[in-house]
């Protein structure tokens, strides 16, 4: 599932959720897997459709029902994967 998450790209920042560190928790349950997310902003004007590709994707790469619960934390550079340089001079 993490490989297949990977494919969900943040259109304005140009990284995937697991790049991000977006997905926060993962539970997966013989029926089901339950995944909590965040955003990068409050009010990601992409997050709706983030959300849904998410589950999606979940879904498809595990055969059984994604939920995705929204965190509410605050994200930062320092949740980002290692390694990972963006070039803006902030992290």
């Amino acid at each position: 599932m993490r490989e297949a998450l990977r494919e969900i790209i943040d259109p304005e920042i140009g990284l995937n959720v697991i790049q991000l560190g977006l997905i926060r928790n993962v539970r997966i349950e013989p029926d089901q897997v339950m995944i909590r997310m965040i955003l990068t902003t409050p009010f990601c004007p992409y997050g709706p459709a983030l959300i849904e590709m998410t589950r999606q994707k979940a879904e498809q790469a595990l055969g059984i029902p994604a939920f995705i619960e929204l965190g509410m934390e605050m994200w930062d550079f320092s949740m980002m994967e290692e390694g990972i340089d963006l070039g803006w001079g902030l992290y």
